[in-house]
């Protein structure tokens, strides 16, 4: 059996096991734990358009500067954040969220444990 990819009821293999179980209700904060000095990641969905993620950061974890060629959202659903977009601080907290413009660098930083939600949505053209 290859590994991260586990049969279903009907003996097929899932795309990808970390994506959530459909037509379930599920409370987001609890969908992922904090893990000591780790930044945890899991897909809730993923499509080819597009995808949903939530992340948790231990205090004092950050995400390295990066660039999306697609605009994300960003949702704080536990703690806060510092969100960082083209060198301009944002402090997120639990309800709050921020668009980061397509290829614009941006970094996260944990100065306290947090969870989020990470939207992308792929499109090619500006709507």
């Amino acid at each position: 059996m290859e590994k991260d990819k586990l049969p279903d009821a009907n003996g097929k293999k899932n795309k990808d096991t970390n994506e959530s179980e459909k037509s379930k209700v599920h409370i987001v904060v609890e969908i992922i734990e904090y893990m000591p000095n780790a930044v945890v990641t899991k897909t809730i969905i993923k499509k080819s358009t597009g995808n949903v993620s939530i992340t948790s950061f231990d205090a004092d974890e950050e995400l390295a500067e990066k660039k999306s060629p697609y605009d994300t959202y960003i949702q704080i659903i536990d703690g806060a954040a510092e969100v960082i977009i083209n060198d301009k601080k944002y402090q997120l907290k639990v309800g709050d969220g921020i668009v980061v413009p397509a290829n614009a660098p941006y970094s996260i930083n944990a100065h306290e444990k947090f969870k989020m939600i990470t939207t992308v949505i792929k499109s090619s053209a500006d709507d």
